[in-house]
């Protein structure tokens, strides 16, 4: 058995977590630079949740309102009704 098991995963799982954070922190860098800069507010950015609001819908149209599923009350079960007796074989002939 090779003595590398895993070490190659473990690897490449480190590089691309390092390469995700240095990612994160140059846009975390350009965010501050354009802040400084009063390209954009200071905070947290609030965007609007609804689609009219963001203009992804054409001019004019409402956005669909998707209604809730209605929960229905259980089926009321009816009265189980008595057990029949099986009905017997007709006797044979022999």
């Amino acid at each position: 058995m090779p003595d590398s098991v895993g070490k190659r995963q473990r690897r490449d799982a480190k590089a691309k977590k390092a390469a995700a954070r240095e990612d994160r922190r140059v846009a975390r860098a350009k965010r501050q630079a354009d802040r400084d800069a009063g390209l954009i507010e200071a905070g947290t950015p609030i965007e609007a949740s609804e689609p009219a609001a963001l203009g992804l819908l054409p001019s004019g149209e409402e956005p669909r309102r998707v209604a809730a599923p209605a929960v229905a009350a259980p089926a009321e079960v009816p009265a189980e009704a008595p057990a029949e007796a099986p009905a017997e074989a007709p006797p044979d002939g022999s």
